[in-house]
């Protein structure tokens, strides 16, 4: 418990940045349009590979020991890597919406 504890106490300000994040990220996201709504989820999903690229350099660096981590790192790769293709798909849909049908 005092573990926790002294992780809170090391990383208050962290912890301050990530909620006021939280509560921005919010703000912002309720005041989008409907209609903006989806070509920007769609655009934010295919730049998810940042997140990929992210989760293989951790992996790189973690011993090989440590199961849970190299677990972890590997559902991210996974998750990662279906968010960037479902925002292409989306993307492309979207796209193909304005098409002129022959």
């Amino acid at each position: 418990m005092n573990e926790i504890f002294n992780f809170f106490n090391q990383n208050l300000q962290m912890i301050y940045i990530v909620i006021l994040m939280i509560f921005v990220g919010i703000e912002l996201i309720s005041h989008v349009p409907a209609v903006l709504h989806t070509p920007l989820m769609s655009g934010a999903n295919a730049i998810h590979g940042v997140v990929i690229i992210g989760a293989i350099l951790v992996m790189l660096h973690m011993e090989p020991s440590n199961k849970l981590g190299l677990a972890i790192g590997f559902v991210a790769v996974i998750l990662g890597t279906l968010n960037v293709v479902g925002g292409f798909v989306v993307t492309d849909r979207m796209l193909d919406m304005f098409k002129t049908r022959k």
